[in-house]
């Protein structure tokens, strides 16, 4: 079966081909750095690190570009309230958010473009918008895009103008001519520091936020390019006024394939730094060890949302847990490369090329664990190690990992509590299957049940 994306442009899932045949193109806005990355962006981090992998996985050379915006109000506002220069504030930022990355198995991408090494860039853009009567000058001294007058604006979003018109005011002073209008260059305030400003043909000012991830995905990987993707908060406006921007320069598609990863939610709310309810990275991994914080991620499909909590990382610990324990029985033979024809390997493929379909892919990981426990087959395990390394899992020394993992003698108990919780939901769900499984893994690793009218108890074997 060929790879199939979710195109949150056509809004359904499309067979993936790539422009140019064999190598994939694909941009990913990165992140605002003005501070620590919270799992909000580890979330997004890893979902596009999954498509990268998996693209590699199935044969594509693939050029991933994901920028830095280190230019920004907010960042503005954070350097001078700390006294110190963007510059210091933003490579301080940027050298954190690598480290969180690579401590969560996060490749690098290809290219990290910083948005300030493209001002020329983003000028000329501006440039051919005004030429072609998409952009204007306020008397304030920004220039601004004309929505109005690009026909396609919306369809990204699924937002028509008259929607877009409700409750619409006009600031006074914004210069704009329509409250749907929004800022390509910013006029320089007398108060911003020198970082913040750069000559040009409208004056001393800085790019607007939607231009510099326009300028950057054109520069580094064309006009036209298979992939752009991002948060889900990012589809309105940022992506919007991106292809706004990018197609009413060049006249080209700006990517054939949206994509938009959906949301870390904490009591029901979007984690964000706005409204305060966020984990940093850092904070988390003081809890968790890392690959038990990426499996966390990658057990819920990248489009739906996440649901944070302290009970859900236990979940996730002890699952990944039961699938070391499973390496730890054998020494695993892992082949050169993975034979696909095989079943497991093939049904793992058959998930991923559904849209990176990492829950069903994840769901086979633990059917191999299963066989492994059951045959002590060095082969199957192997495979299991292979699998899991494609989705950057599974390459520790599985009992160094279970011994810093604090399950020197077995499970723990806070583990062994939450798989029998799993127990009882699969067999309230009539999953018996499932049940059994759990309740096998359980013996496999010196723990048997005693189920009684009363509920189950466990002894160590």
């Amino acid at each position: 079966m060929p790879l199939s994306i979710y195109n949150s442009l056509s809004r359904r899932l499309e067979a993936f081909a790539p422009i140019e045949p064999g190598h994939v193109r694909m941009y990913v806005c990165g992140m605002t750095v003005y501070d620590l990355c919270h799992l909000g962006h580890a979330r997004s981090m890893l979902a596009f690190d999954v498509v990268q992998r998996w693209l590699k996985a199935s044969g594509y050379r693939v050029t991933y570009v994901r920028n830095v915006t280190d230019i920004d109000d907010k960042i503005i506002a954070r350097a001078v309230k700390n006294g110190e220069t963007i510059t210091s504030l933003t490579n301080r930022m940027i050298e954190a958010l690598h480290q969180d990355a690579d401590a969560l198995a996060i490749e690098r991408p290809t290219f990290e473009p910083r948005a300030t090494e493209y001002v020329p860039q983003m000028l000329d853009i501006v440039r051919r918008l005004e030429d072609k009567g998409l952009a204007y000058r306020s008397p304030n001294g920004d220039v601004n895009y004309a929505v109005r007058r690009f026909p396609g604006y919306g369809k990204l979003s699924g937002k028509s103008l008259d929607d877009l018109r409700a409750g619409e005011r006009v600031a006074v002073d914004d210069g704009k001519q329509d409250p749907l209008d929004f800022v390509l260059w910013k006029a320089a305030k007398a108060d911003e520091p020198t970082e913040a400003k750069w000559d040009s043909p409208y004056g001393t000012g800085r790019p607007g936020w939607h231009i510099e991830c326009s300028a950057m995905s054109c520069q580094m990987l064309g006009e036209s390019f298979d992939i752009h993707g991002g948060g889900a908060d990012l589809q309105f406006p940022h992506h919007e006024n991106e292809i706004a921007q990018s197609e009413g320069a060049t006249g080209q598609p700006l990517a054939r394939f949206w994509m938009h990863n959906g949301f870390v939610r904490v009591d029901n709310e979007k984690m964000s730094k706005s409204l305060g309810n966020f984990f940093t990275i850092r904070e988390v991994l003081q809890k968790y060890d890392a690959e038990t914080v990426r499996f966390f991620v990658l057990r819920a499909h990248y489009r739906s949302a996440l649901n944070y909590s302290d009970a859900h990382l236990d979940d996730a610990r002890a699952a990944l847990k039961r699938l070391y324990t499973a390496l730890s029985t054998v020494q695993a033979e892992t082949p050169e490369t993975i034979d696909w024809s095989h079943p497991m390997a093939a049904r793992f493929k058959a998930a991923m090329d559904e849209d990176f379909g990492t829950p069903e892919a994840v769901s086979v990981l633990f059917e191999l664990a299963s066989e492994v426990n059951r045959t002590r087959d060095p082969a199957l395990a192997g495979l299991l190690r292979s699998l899991g390394g494609v989705l950057g899992l599974l390459q520790q020394d599985p009992q160094a990992y279970l011994r810093a993992g604090g399950a020197t003698d077995g499970l723990d108990e806070a583990s062994i509590a939450a798989l029998i919780a799993a127990r009882a939901a699969a067999k309230a769900a009539k999953n018996y299957a499932e049940a059994d499984r759990i309740r096998e893994d359980l013996l496999t690793q010196g723990v048997v049940l005693k189920d009684s009218p009363s509920g189950t108890s466990w002894e160590r074997a």
